[in-house]
Formats: structure tokens, C-alpha cells, sequence
């Protein structure tokens, strides 16, 4: 019986093409947008998180001040940290591997050009040096990693060796950070991206050699900590949280500090994300509505030009529900075929924006192109059709069968 109410609301539509392709505009035109929107920033958000879940869920990092994750220099904190703070956290239990970095803002010079770049100074232990090694950030691409004995040698990011000075830095030249001389003795691999900003645009060279030429002899920028396996990071982070209290003489609520786990890193990302996707969404849905509003003017029009068909098959016994049912799926079907076309059209749009930022290097964006995504749009749109036709549905619902025929 359905599948017949189906035939007939196809069969409608058949016979008043140009009608039903002017009416679904709208509802393609909207769905486009709404699809194409999602595509790109699910995609994006795909991307991005993917890149953090990389350098791996036990990770803490600690920084002055309440600075958030990222390469802030210790200049720009309202407060510091000195290796005191670090040494009062670095052995608290659950700590597997720990590191207090030194980072500034400092001139370095190529050539004969001079421009502004963070300097990352860390410490190169043999420890230390394999645990970098599992992390995508500190991914050789040329050279190789500082080693202990490395004093005046420094490791770039791919876009301070390739994009920052006109002529590229190569393995072996020489720059100068704040007029002293280091040699390159590695280039990282371009991670790319908005997560891989920082890495690719920094200077890392051995911590003692940033406390000389900053004249830095017991600052510290930021603490990174990993837990032990086994060890719940929450629970380790709170502890670390406890300790600097006590250190540093603070209540709490008031903390001159911040202590972030990387899942309330990728927790926070996804939030923004996700407040911006819908925004986007909500933005691209007011096309929906006219789109609907397009498919009641369509229906209410039907109604009136078939009066007289609604009289007969109420006459041969059709009850207003039968008639109601062909007239919602009637406009639920404007509504998902208009829906298929601006699918297709959002997905295209979507690897259109994939393919122009891949020439430019932006490998972040990317067009989501998943079932729920494109089965979700399809329903979205036979609901917007149906909702849409509801009134018109209820009206020719009503028609009495003998006013109907004299029509």
C-alpha cells in the first residue's frame, strides 16, 4: 500500500516537471550549502584532531602564568617558572618522562636578511633524545637530531628553513640566534596544518645554549610531562596541580599557573570546532527555510488544481488519511530529491575547496565525506519536504467529496 502512495506522489510530480524542478531550487540550494559547510569543517576538524591524537593522550603540559599549550615565550607571562618549580613536580609518582624548556622570541640571521623566530631550548639527554624520537613533532626530514654533546647546533622547522628567509637553509650553513653562531644539523618534516604551525616555524637548539644567549640562567617557559602507563592522567594532573599550590604559596581558583592534559587540549578544540560548525550550519539552513516555504506555495497550488481528482477517489472510498499520506510524501519527495542534487552538489563543493588547498600546502582542509553525513542530509530534506507540505496535506485531507467534484 505504501509503495502505491509512493507511485502516485511520483507519478504527480512527473507530470508538472518544470514545476517541481523550479521548487526544488531552494531545497538543493540549501542542502548544497548545509552539506558543502559540514563537509569541509568535519573534514577540517577530522584533520586537526588526528594531528594532536598524534603526540598521544599521557602528555601534561605546564605553563606559566595560565598560558594555554603552545610556543609561548616565558617574556609574555604575567608570571614565571624557575627549575625549582620544575624539580618540585618532576618526581611526583605517575611522572614517566619529564622536560623543563626554555622558549623566546630571538633575531636570527641567514644570510644577509634578519627576521624574528621562537627559539626553543631543550634538553638533549640520551633519555630525552629517545623519547623525542616517538614524537611527530620532533620527525627528521634532513640531518638528524641534536645529540649531548651538540652545544652551537640547532634543529628548524620546515617553514623557517624553507619559507622564512628568501634563499633556503640547508644542512650545514650557519645562522646566528641573537648574533652567535649555530650550525643546522637537522630540518624537521613539514607537519603543516593549524596544529602544526608552532613546529614548523621554531629554532630548537640545547637548552644550555639558550640560557647563555638569553642570559637565562634558571628560567623556564614550560614543563612537559608524560604518564606512566597505567597511571590515569587526571588524577596525576591533579596532583601536580596540589603540589605547585603548596610551592608557590597559591589558593585555589587562583593559580599563577596551567596545567593541561592533552585530551582537554583536543576536548577544547573540539568544542570550538563545533561552535563554529554550527554557526555555519545555522547560517547556510535559512536557504532551507525559503526552500520549504517554496514547497507549500507548490502544494497548496497542487490542491487547487486537483480538487476534482481528491473528490473522485474519495468518492471510490479513499479516506483522508490515504489522501493526506500521498500529499506529505508527494512534498517530502520534492524535498529529497531536491536534497540528492544538493548533496552532490555540497560534496563536490567540498573536494573542489580539498584540491585548492592541497596547492597551497593546506593540508587541514579536507572534505568529510561520510554515509552518516550524506544519509543525514537525504532525511534531513524528506522531513523539510514533508513538514513543509503538512497544511496543504491536512487541507485537501478535508475537501468533501461532493464540493470537490463541482469544482
Amino acid at each position: 500500500m505504501l509503495l502505491d502512495y509512493f507511485r502516485i506522489a511520483l507519478g504527480n510530480l512527473t507530470r508538472r516537471k518544470l514545476r517541481s524542478w523550479l521548487t526544488m531550487i531552494g531545497i538543493f540550494i540549501g542542502i548544497m550549502a548545509v552539506v558543502g559547510l559540514i563537509s569541509l569543517s568535519q573534514g577540517m576538524e577530522n584533520a586537526l584532531l588526528s594531528e594532536f591524537k598524534k603526540l598521544g593522550t599521557n602528555r601534561i603540559v605546564i605553563s606559566p602564568g595560565g598560558a594555554a599549550m603552545g610556543p609561548v615565550g616565558g617574556a609574555l607571562t604575567p608570571t614565571k617558572f624557575t627549575e625549582e618549580d620544575y624539580n618540585t613536580v618532576k618526581k611526583i609518582r605517575g611522572i614517566d618522562m619529564s622536560a623543563s624548556v626554555y622558549s623566546a622570541s630571538a633575531y636570527l640571521t641567514f644570510g644577509k636578511q634578519t627576521k624574528q623566530e621562537m627559539v626553543w631550548g631543550f634538553p638533549f639527554d640520551s633519555a630525552r633524545i629517545e623519547f623525542y624520537k616517538t614524537q611527530s613533532m620532533f620527525d627528521i626530514g634532513e640531518g638528524r637530531l641534536l645529540r649531548p654533546s651538540d652545544k652551537y647546533k640547532a634543529m628548524i622547522g620546515w617553514g623557517t628553513a624553507n619559507e622564512l628567509f628568501d634563499k633556503r637553509i640547508k644542512v650545514g650553513n650557519k645562522i646566528y640566534i641573537n648574533g652567535v653562531e649555530f650550525e643546522v644539523v637537522g630540518i624537521h618534516k613539514k607537519i603543516g596544518g593549524l596544529a602544526g604551525t608552532a613546529s614548523d616555524n621554531m629554532v630548537r637548539i640545547p637548552k644550555s645554549a639558550a640560557r647563555e644567549i638569553f642570559n637565562k640562567p634558571d628560567e623556564v617557559s614550560a614543563i612537559f610531562l608524560r604518564v606512566k602507563d597505567g597511571y590515569s592522567v587526571d588524577d596525576v594532573a591533579e596532583r601536580i596541580k596540589r603540589k605547585l599550590r603548596n610551592f608557590r604559596d597559591v589558593k585555589e581558583g587562583e593559580e599563577d599557573f596551567s596545567v593541561q592534559t592533552s585530551a582537554q587540549v583536543i576536548a577544547a578544540f573540539e568544542q570550538i570546532l563545533g561552535v563554529v560548525q554550527a554557526v555555519l550550519v545555522g547560517l547556510a539552513a535559512i536557504s532551507l527555510l525559503v526552500g520549504g516555504i517554496g514547497i507549500m506555495n507548490t502544494m497548496y497550488t497542487s490542491v487547487v488544481e486537483r480538487t476534482k481528482e481528491i473528490g473522485i477517489m474519495k468518492s471510490v472510498g479513499a479516506r483522508n488519511s490515504t489522501i493526506m499520506i500521498i500529499f506529505l510524501i508527494e512534498s517530502g519527495l520534492l524535498g529529497a530529491v531536491g536534497g540528492a542534487i544538493g548533496v552532490a552538489l555540497g560534496l563536490g563543493i567540498g573536494k573542489v575547496a580539498e584540491v585548492i588547498a592541497m596547492q597551497f600546502d593546506i593540508t587541514s582542509l579536507q572534505a568529510y565525506t561520510g554515509l552518516p553525513l550524506i544519509f543525514g542530509a537525504l532525511l534531513f530534506a524528506f522531513i523539510v519536504g514533508a513538514i513543509a507540505g503538512t497544511l496543504p496535506a491536512i487541507q485537501a485531507s478535508k475537501l468533501h467529496p461532493v464540493d470537490a467534484l463541482r469544482k
